[in-house]
């Protein structure tokens, strides 16, 4: 998708119609990413065991004859502002929170954190309803195992609605989807019909390759890279794709590349497969590995890489 192609519709919905933005927030790490994407039907936002993994702000959009859920996936809000980096992902979560119809706070069952509470702090600076889903509960032996973890929240915040889920559940995706319908203002479509998000192709392709550095890499390198695309042409059924790279130290640049090219082989193979099922065409993938000294503590890198 050209992201020049991406407009407010203005086509004429049925009657009772309903459509509306709804903001998923949490803390790292909690699932934000793997509901959105349970929750459309399909991947679009990238997910890996490491906390902040999401970087940007995305809308992922699922449409039908009945209804348009706008689906805002955040970054994890979390504790300090110690990079530029961390300041944009936390505002970037935070300045959701107040301009959509409904919010799915995410946490998980029996764990409550620092974090957690950072997340309560900007939600009950608002009024928008909030439906708090308490996640992973397929984890509990028992049912009844949740209502200790539920009582200890519902003293620190009553929410709009409680939603106890398995993320990976479709039962509870629907009814939760069902649950989310309810709070959503009669109107007609916000985007056209036919779009499934508000990013371009690029970005989407960035992303899937930023995944696979976050799933094979170790320690708090991939906290240190990012991704920028370079070369980006289709020639019939075949999409050139070109991709720099970016770490913080010359010596990351190294264990990126592995052994013999070993790890940056690893890793577009499994990007470019990616690529591949999300574009619907074969992917020639080039990757390159490039110093950056303190990118991710520079506003105006930052912003050159699309941080902004």
């Amino acid at each position: 998708m050209n992201p020049k192609q991406f407009k407010i519709s203005n086509k004429t919905t049925k009657l009772n119609f309903k459509s509306g933005f709804i903001a998923v927030v949490g803390r790292p790490n909690v699932g934000k990413s793997t509901l959105v994407n349970e929750l459309i039907g399909q991947k679009l936002s990238i997910t890996s065991h490491r906390p902040q993994t999401t970087r940007h702000r995305i809308h992922v959009i699922d449409t039908t004859d009945d209804y348009q859920m706008v689906f805002v996936d955040t970054p994890g809000i979390h504790m300090g502002n110690c990079k530029a980096i961390n300041s944009y992902m936390n505002k970037a979560a935070s300045s959701t929170i107040a301009n959509v119809d409904v919010i799915l706070w995410l946490t998980e069952v029996g764990k409550w954190t620092k974090e957690d509470s950072r997340v309560l702090e900007h939600i009950t600076r608002i009024k928008t309803p909030v439906i708090l889903c308490i996640n992973k509960i397929d984890k509990l032996k028992y049912a009844k195992e949740v209502l200790p973890f539920l009582d200890k929240v519902s003293q620190k915040y009553q929410p709009t609605d409680l939603f106890p889920l398995s993320a990976f559940k479709k039962n509870d995706i629907h009814a939760l989807r069902k649950l989310v319908l309810h709070y959503l203002p009669e109107q007609a479509l916000i985007f056209d019909a036919d779009y499934i998000t508000n990013r371009s192709e690029k970005f989407i392709v960035s992303e899937f390759i930023r995944e696979k550095l976050m799933r094979h890499l170790k320690d708090e390198l991939p906290y240190d890279l990012t991704v920028e695309i370079e070369q980006f042409e289709q020639n019939g059924n075949l999409q050139r794709i070109s991709a720099r790279i970016f770490v913080d130290k010359a010596s990351q640049k190294n264990i990126v590349i592995g052994n013999k090219g070993v790890m940056l082989k690893l890793i577009g193979t499994e990007a470019r497969k990616s690529i591949e099922g999300f574009l619907d065409r074969k992917v020639f993938l080039k990757l390159w590995v490039k110093v950056k000294q303190g990118w991710s503590n520079d506003k105006r890198a930052l912003a050159s890489l699309g941080y902004n």
